[in-house]
């Protein structure tokens, strides 16, 4: 994890989860919390070397990778904590994303991991997309769902803190199958996110680019590749596919490995959510067939 100065204001630290910082005269604003205690050790002691203040804790969505370290923050400065409605929720009772994982069911022993639930933590304030205020630090923040539920961006003195609502080339690439709740939702906030003009784009995984547009279309075009390989292997099979066929087919498709529980479970997911998509764009139906819920494709007069 390195620290990197942007501008007069704006910082981040960079490593598998980027984290950022705002400072403005007394007041200084972490943005996100990384995945545990460990990370967020150095993102303090660096802080503190640099005899930066911390008086606030932005936590972008309540993903554990993106706020593990917030509870130590919270057990050794006096931070006022802001989130985004509804991730707030999980952001308090964390055993609701194994549990949301899970399908509802009580989560078994192996899923409550610090990569699926991170500690509990205090939300003194809980806001909506619109101006953003922490003391004398004031941005704008941007609603942009899909990878998480409300997912918010904040921009800050001409930086963007995109959150996961794009990511970088490599990590796209990495995951194979990114991690989503919705891809038709994923794909709006990506061409929402174009429109967002600004000097610098951090997203919460890969590298701060002036101009991110190149790789927000990137991404833009991975997700479009997903929804239209899924779409041919649905219409292959006459008879429509059964939602758990689905995911071992596209899984084998895009050679993810997935050996645990915990693992498998983000990948169904992110398949699912590209299957929502399909549904919702009119190129695919669901029912349920002989107690399984099936996906079949259309036909061409049907589109």
């Amino acid at each position: 994890m390195s620290f990197h100065s942007i501008n007069e204001h704006c910082y981040y630290y960079s490593g598998s989860v980027n984290i950022g910082y705002i400072h403005k005269g007394t007041d200084g604003l972490l943005i996100d919390a990384g995945l545990d205690r460990s990370s967020i050790k150095k993102v303090l002691k660096e802080l503190n070397e640099r005899e930066l203040p911390l008086t606030h804790l932005f936590i972008t969505h309540a993903h554990a990778d993106h706020y593990g370290g917030a509870a130590y923050i919270q057990q050794n400065y006096d931070v006022y904590t802001i989130a985004p409605a509804f991730e707030e929720a999980v952001l308090k009772y964390p055993g609701l994303e194994p549990l949301y994982l899970f399908g509802g069911n009580d989560p078994l022993e192996e899923l409550q991991n610090k990569f699926l639930q991170g500690p509990a933590i205090t939300i003194d304030e809980v806001i909506e997309e619109g101006m953003f205020q922490a003391g004398a630090i004031e941005g704008k923040t941007y609603l942009l769902p899909g990878h998480s539920y409300h997912q918010l961006a904040l921009r800050a003195h001409g930086i963007l803190y995109a959150a996961d609502s794009y990511f970088g080339v490599d990590t796209l690439h990495k995951h194979k199958i990114p991690y989503n709740s919705d891809a038709d939702r994923t794909l709006k906030s990506l061409n929402r996110l174009l429109t967002i003009s600004c000097d610098g784009y951090v997203p919460g995984h890969g590298e701060l680019e002036e101009d991110a547009s190149a790789t927000i279309q990137t991404n833009i075009d991975y997700h479009e590749d997903i929804l239209d390989t899924m779409e041919n292997v649905i219409q292959a099979h006459e008879k429509g596919i059964s939602h758990e066929e689905l995911v071992a087919t596209m899984c084998d498709r895009y050679h993810v490995k997935a050996p645990q529980l915990s693992q498998w479970l983000l990948y169904r997911t992110a398949v699912t959510a590209y299957a929502i998509a399909l549904v919702k764009q009119g190129r695919a139906v669901h029912q349920i067939q002989d107690h399984r819920f099936v996906f079949t494709g259309l036909e061409a007069d049907q589109k």
